[in-house]
């Protein structure tokens, strides 16, 4: 078995590696054949969103709650801290769109706004963090861990460099209430790592998108869990053309295009609130196949 495979993949006994992909060095789908000759397909994404359904379903927890009101679940949690944050940074935006100069209650808003991002982000880390490297979440309840190392998993470093966007931003939007900053010391304590934060958003959402879709790049538009990837792609797009057009000009202390940062924070706020939004059917989904204690099986002899 492949060495990328065994450090993100742990196969039972018996069981044997058919084919894996993923892109470059990162395996994000792969196909095994059982003891008995049936052949299960396994994708990364989905396994780490059933692990915390399949430890609550062995602790007694039930299935039987409402999509979008699961306040017992982490995962919805982290989709609400999400939407909250997303929500605060679209009406940020648009707020700004109307007014010169940024008003200080727009300025909480977008500092609030991040500090929700950064608690979702750490719980999604938490999630690739605690998730089961077996086929299934073990029955037994695993001690919790808060952090790892695991580089050549794709969905910890997208999670981790989600979170450290998180916090670039929560410095950046702290500093943008401070009144009276020079041109050169806004460049440096608001726009340097508000850009960073959206680089970070990029290369983690790129990271997600590529997980969903086994390659670089893709078009899967009918399945759910490709579609919360691009609207984040795009949110993270949008957030970066809005860090580009907010740089102060040095000769004037105002913004290359404050039109063009307003608009896209608005509309990157939009995309990261739906993508949020349908974190939840994506979970309730995951869980009931957790439920049904039913791998993904690929067709006989098609792997």
């Amino acid at each position: 078995m492949p060495a990328a495979v065994s450090h993100h993949l742990k196969l039972p006994a018996g069981w044997e590696l058919v084919s894996s992909e993923g892109p470059g060095p990162f395996v994000t789908r792969a196909v095994v054949r059982r003891p008995d000759g049936r052949l299960v397909r396994w994708r990364s994404r989905s396994q780490r969103k059933r692990s915390a359904a399949m430890r609550r379903l062995a602790q007694g927890g039930t299935t039987h709650e409402p999509v979008w009101w699961r306040p017992r679940r982490v995962e919805w949690w982290m989709a609400v801290l999400f939407a909250v944050g997303s929500l605060c940074f679209a009406v940020g935006g648009f707020a700004s769109q109307w007014q010169r100069s940024l008003h200080p209650a727009v300025g909480v808003v977008f500092f609030v706004g991040s500090l929700f991002f950064t608690s979702a982000a750490y719980l999604q880390y938490q999630e690739a963090v605690n998730a089961e490297r077996g086929l299934q979440a073990g029955p037994a309840r695993k001690r919790w861990r808060p952090a790892s190392w695991e580089p050549r998993r794709i969905d910890w470093l997208a999670t981790l460099v989600q979170f450290l966007g998180t916090l670039l931003f929560n410095v950046s939007t702290f500093a943008a209430m401070k009144h009276g900053l020079t041109t050169h010391e806004s460049n440096a304590r608001v726009w340097a790592p508000d850009a960073l934060g959206s680089i970070a958003f990029l290369v983690s959402s790129e990271l997600a998108f590529a997980e969903v879709c086994h390659r670089w790049l893709g078009w899967r538009p009918k399945v759910a869990a490709w579609r919360i990837v691009a609207l984040n792609l795009a949110g993270s797009v949008f957030f970066g053309i809005s860090a580009v057009a907010s740089l102060l000009e040095p000769s004037t202390g105002e913004p290359l295009s404050a039109h063009i940062a307003n608009s896209g924070t608005a509309l990157g706020g939009v995309c990261f609130l739906i993508g949020a939004l349908a974190l939840m059917p994506e979970a309730a989904a995951e869980e009931a196949r957790a439920a049904a204690q039913q791998p993904d099986a690929a067709p006989a002899g098609s792997p």
